[in-house]
């Protein structure tokens, strides 16, 4: 990795130590100590697992890209993954907050742009290892 990579990787990673609190919160969500509703509550539950799975993934990711040595638009589209763990949770959380909401407001829309960044990340990582595979 070079060390923009490395610099990303460890920045990364310390967002984990952010999502670990999201687990606290969420806990006192799911243990009713922390007032919300149950759009919230599953809001907020599937804006933290997309974290979670989505910075690791974004991870494995980078770890690939850079040990195969893919270069160019493919190894940029490809850190798509990692804004999707942004976009992604961001839509779920943020659509979701106030006082008691009846439905997602229009934040929730980050979820689908986040998912469709994801599509191009994973798919660019996809074939740029292929390409760099048979070159």
């Amino acid at each position: 990795m070079n060390s923009a990579q490395t610099i990303s990787a460890g920045v990364v990673l310390l967002t984990v130590i952010g999502i670990a609190y999201g687990g606290s919160f969420m806990l006192r969500v799911i243990n009713r100590t922390a007032p919300a509703n149950d759009l919230q509550r599953t809001y907020f539950r599937a804006g933290h697992a997309h974290a979670g799975v989505l910075v690791i993934l974004g991870l494995v990711v980078m770890l690939l890209i850079a040990e195969a040595g893919v270069t160019g638009i493919l190894a940029g589209l490809s850190t798509g993954v990692l804004w999707a763990a942004i976009l992604m949770p961001a839509g779920f959380f943020l659509s979701a907050v106030g006082r008691d909401p009846e439905r997602p407001n229009r934040l929730r829309y980050l979820i689908y742009t986040g998912g469709l960044v994801l599509v191009v990340g994973l798919g660019s990582a996809g074939v740029g290892l292929i390409v760099t595979g048979l070159a």
